[in-house]
C-alpha cells in the first residue's frame, strides 16, 4: 500500500532556525563561499532536518510519533537550499511493506528533492493504532 506524498518546503530562515534549536552552526548550513569552497553545490540543509521532515510525515501517516518504534535512514544526497524566497522543496513518499512477527508494521519511506533521492534505505517499524 502507497502513503500519500507529502511535500516540505525548506529555506534559509529555516536553516537558522534549525541552527539556533539543534546547536549545529556549521558554515556549510548558511555560507555559500564556505559550502563551495569544500566542494559542495551550495549550502545545504542539515541531514537531521531532512530525516526530521521525513519523520514527521511518517509520524502523520501512523497517527503520532509515539507509535514510531524504529526509525532508520542513510544520507544519499544533500539538499541545496537556494538563497531566495522560495528555498527547496522534500517530497516524502512511502509503502506499507508487511508485518513482523511481533505485529510491528514495516514502513519504506522515499524523500525526493529537485528530482533526486536524498534518503536510501529509509525504513521504519510502527506500532499499528487499534
Amino acid at each position: 500500500m502507497e502513503l500519500p506524498a507529502q511535500r516540505f518546503r525548506v529555506t534559509r530562515a529555516d536553516l537558522v532556525r534549525y541552527a539556533g534549536a539543534s546547536g549545529d552552526f556549521n558554515p556549510i548550513h548558511w555560507s555559500d563561499r564556505f559550502a563551495t569552497g569544500v566542494g559542495l553545490p551550495g549550502v545545504i540543509a542539515h541531514g537531521m532536518l531532512t530525516m526530521a521532515l521525513a519523520g514527521r510525515a511518517l509520524a502523520q501517516w501512523v497517527g503520532g510519533a509515539d507509535a514510531i518504534v524504529e526509525y532508520n535512514v542513510r544520507f544519499t544526497r544533500p539538499v541545496v537550499v537556494p538563497d531566495d524566497d522560495e528555498g527547496t522543496e522534500i517530497e516524502v513518499t512511502g509503502v506499507v511493506k508487511g508485518s513482523t512477527d511481533d505485529g510491528l508494521t514495516r514502513i519504506d519511506v522515499t524523500a525526493v528533492c529537485a528530482g533526486e533521492k536524498v534518503l536510501s534505505q529509509a525504513r521504519a517499524l510502527v506500532r499499528t493504532r487499534d
